[in-house]
C-alpha cells in the first residue's frame, strides 16, 4: 500500500543541485523516527520516505511519502522509496520482546541487517543506524550484545558511508511506553549527567531532538568510510552542518 502526505509536482523539473536528499526510513514510529517526521516538517533539503507496517496520522503538514507494508515486503518498500540513503531507526526492547532473545534479535539484528541488504541491492550506498552506548559483541548484557553483533555484520556489508549512532538514555516523549524504570531515569538524568565527565560523557542522555538533527547532518556528507558517533560526535556533526 502507498500514501504521500501532500504530494508535489513542484519537485518535478527541481536540478540535481537543488533536489532534496531523500531517506528511507525504517523505524518511523518509533521515537528517533518519530522525531525525524515531526523536524522534517519544516525542511526543504530532505525528503523522507517511511516504511511502515502500519498506517499512522503524520504531523501536520507532513511532505512525505508513507510505504505500508509487512516486514517480508521492505525490501520492495525499500527500492521504490528510490533514496539516497537509508535510515535504520528500528528497535524493541527486552520487555516488548517477552524477554525473549530470539524475539529481540528478529528485530534489532535479523530486520535491521535483512533492511541493509534491501538498501544495498536497491543501489543505496549511505546507511545511518541507531545502535546503543556500549554496544558491544563480546558484551555479557543481552541487549547490547545484539546491538554490538549487529553493527558488527553492517559493517561487513561494505556500504560506501556507513554512519552508527551509540546515544545513551533517550530523552524524549514516549507516548504510551509505560516503563517505569525509564521514566524515572528520565527524570534523574539532568542529575546524573552532571556526574559524567571524561570517559564518562558518553553515556550522558540525548534528546531524540538531538539525535535526528545529527541523522539529517550525517545524511548530506559526503565522504566514504565507517564512522561510529557517541553523544559528543552526533553534537559535532550538527555543528559541521552549521546547525
Amino acid at each position: 500500500m502507498y500514501r504521500d502526505d501532500e504530494m508535489s509536482g513542484g519537485d518535478i523539473g527541481i536540478s540535481r543541485q537543488t533536489a532534496p536528499k531523500r531517506l528511507c526510513l525504517v523505524g518511523s514510529t518509533g521515537l528517533v523516527g518519530w522525531t525525524m517526521i515531526e523536524q522534517a516538517v519544516s525542511r526543504s533539503d530532505i525528503r523522507l520516505i517511511g516504511i511502515t507496517r502500519r498506517e499512522v496520522k503524520l504531523p501536520h503538514g507532513a511532505r512525505m511519502e508513507m510505504l505500508l507494508a509487512d516486514p517480508a515486503g521492505w525490501p520492495d518498500a525499500i527500492a521504490a522509496a528510490n533514496a539516497h540513503v537509508l535510515v535504520c531507526a528500528l528497535g524493541t526492547t527486552w520487555n516488548k520482546a517477552g524477554k525473549d532473545e530470539a524475539a529481540f534479535r528478529a528485530v534489532d539484528h535479523d530486520l535491521v541487517l535483512a533492511c541493509a541488504r534491501a538498501a544495498q541491492a536497491a543501489g543505496i550506498d549511505h546507511m545511518i543506524v541507531v545502535s546503543s552506548v556500549s554496544a558491544d559483541p563480546a558484551s555479557s548484557n543481552r541487549y547490547l550484545r545484539v546491538k554490538g553483533e549487529t553493527e558488527r555484520e553492517l559493517s561487513r556489508l561494505h556500504f560506501r558511508r556507513l554512519d552508527i549512532l551509540r546515544p545513551g538514555l533517550l530523552r524524549g516523549p514516549r507516548g504510551d511506553d509505560k516503563r517505569l524504570g525509564e521514566r524515572l531515569a528520565i527524570l534523574a538524568s539532568p542529575i546524573i549527567d552532571l556526574f559524567l565527565w571524561g570517559k564518562r560523557r558518553k553515556y550522558r542522555s540525548i534528546r531524540s531532538h538531538d539525535v535526528a538533527r545529527a541523522i539529517f547532518a550525517l545524511a548530506k556528507e559526503r565522504a566514504g568510510g565507517h564512522f561510529i558517533h557517541e553523544r559528543d560526535a552526533m553534537f559535532y556533526a550538527i555543528r559541521r552542518a552549521g546547525g
